[in-house]
């Protein structure tokens, strides 16, 4: 398995020029959110969702307080 995000704008689309990186686990891939959520909202990411191997398994998730 292979855990991502895929970061959209408010619309659903997906923003361009940031991308999340692949994670051996559902666990590394939330922590990984939880640490750089903040900086991925400054850079147009309003929302995420989460992908198992290229398939959508939660989400979106809107990326706010």
């Amino acid at each position: 398995m292979s855990w991502s995000w895929r970061l959209e704008a408010a619309d659903g689309s997906q923003v361009r020029g940031v991308s999340s990186p692949q994670h051996g686990s559902q666990a590394d891939a939330e922590s990984w959110l939880g640490e750089q959520w903040r900086e991925l909202a400054e850079e147009g990411v309003a929302q995420v969702t989460r992908l198992d191997s290229g398939t959508e398994v939660y989400g979106p998730m809107p990326l706010s307080e």
